[in-house]
């Protein structure tokens, strides 16, 4: 992955390159390619008649899923806020802190290219779910289309916002549910594929240096990328086994480490430091990472196959799941709103909602601060 400086010139410049060319003020509803500030947006009706024909046809199945979404969806939201919680109540009394709440930033955060494309599923199959859901629901559509804001892509689906909220509240959750749901399946979907599918030709074949640490004795030997396939002799094939060698080590040992550097086999001595939980115990400095290859052949393939499907199986997982945060604009927080508006007065309710808004907010940003600290250094 680049570095954070490096990522965040070169998207300005692309940015800033795209405003030059295509930046333009435009209606909500006009068609075309709008770029403003960060974000560009593509909208067409092209896709609307297909949205219309699949959400009408199969509208006992769609109405059908998206019922079973809200029950998904409030105990999501349960299950969000739950861990959120006790993540925060964590962190706020250990130094250790365990980031509740990752940023997803491809090529930084997350790898550049399966991370994109793991964020198209997500978008993809979240924003027609919605379509299908709201046409099912006898629902207008205004526009579908794409958009990229700042390095995040996607796509979208407008209903009209005036008919949604003036539908049946049953209709509203279905609709709002709908996105969560989709994500949901699509990354149960992509986990068994991948464990049933890919796992059996799959094989552990040592551990990738994924980072290093800046204060650890291995950054003088070793370099991002190498592959860590023997310590003092023996051989390393899972991440288990590395810790397993690495836990019989002393603080200031020098070992052997065996690794594979661009094709090459060298074995490197490295003296090893003092581990920051247990001195006498040694430290080598690494983020370690589980390499694997194909048992089959054909690496080139199945490998970025797995890895495509591992991270749709993820980003789906957790950005199904945040979106459910009960939080206004999100489906989770619109779904409470509209469930609280409908038990209580309007005051209690809108009082309410402000609570959530509150805690909610608070919880995001006591679990994203060890993200962002780490982000920065």
């Amino acid at each position: 992955m680049v570095n954070l400086l490096t990522a965040i010139a070169l998207i300005l410049g692309f940015w800033g390159v795209l405003y030059l060319a295509f930046g333009r003020k435009a209606e909500e509803s006009e068609e075309g390619l709008q770029v403003g500030a960060f974000i560009a947006i593509w909208r067409t009706k092209r896709f609307v008649d297909f949205i219309d024909k699949v959400g009408t046809k199969y509208r006992k199945f769609w109405k059908g899923y998206s019922t079973v979404g809200i029950i998904i969806g409030f105990i999501g939201m349960a299950y969000v806020f739950y861990t959120l919680f006790t993540l925060a109540i964590q962190n706020l009394r250990t130094k250790a802190a365990t980031p509740g709440v990752q940023l997803v930033i491809p090529g930084v955060t997350i790898p550049l290219w399966y991370g994109l494309i793991g964020l198209m599923v997500v978008m993809f199959v979240h924003e027609l779910s919605h379509g299908f859901v709201a046409r099912a629901e006898g629902l207008p559509l205004k526009s579908v289309g794409l958009v990229l804001f700042f390095v995040i892509p996607g796509a979208f689906v407008e209903p009209d916002e005036e008919e949604l909220l003036k539908a049946p509240l049953l209709s509203r959750l279905r609709v709002y549910a709908a996105g969560s749901m989709a994500n949901i399946v699509t990354a149960l979907l992509a986990i068994l594929l991948l464990s049933y599918a890919l796992n059996p030709v799959l094989q552990p074949a040592g551990v990738e240096v994924s980072k290093l640490a800046v204060e650890g004795p291995a950054k003088d030997y070793l370099q991002e990328g190498d592959i860590i396939v023997g310590i003092n002799g023996q051989q390393i094939a899972t991440v288990e086994e590395f810790f397993n060698l690495m836990n019989k080590t002393r603080a200031e040992e020098t070992i052997e480490v065996e690794v594979i550097r661009k094709g090459e086999r060298i074995v490197l001595k490295i003296p090893l430091g003092s581990h920051p939980d247990n001195p006498e115990k040694g430290y080598l400095g690494v983020y370690p990472a589980q390499h694997i290859t194909s048992k089959v052949g054909f690496s080139g393939i199945v490998l970025p196959l797995a890895f495509s499907l591992y991270w749709i199986y993820v980003l789906n997982l957790g950005i199904g799941l945040m979106n459910l945060f009960p939080l206004i604009p999100l489906d989770g927080g619109r779904m409470l709103d509209d469930i609280l508006k409908a038990i209580f007065p309007p005051k209690v309710a809108k009082s309410i909602t402000y609570l959530f808004v509150g805690v909610g907010l608070f919880l995001l940003a006591v679990n994203m601060f060890p993200a962002l600290r780490s982000l920065l250094g």
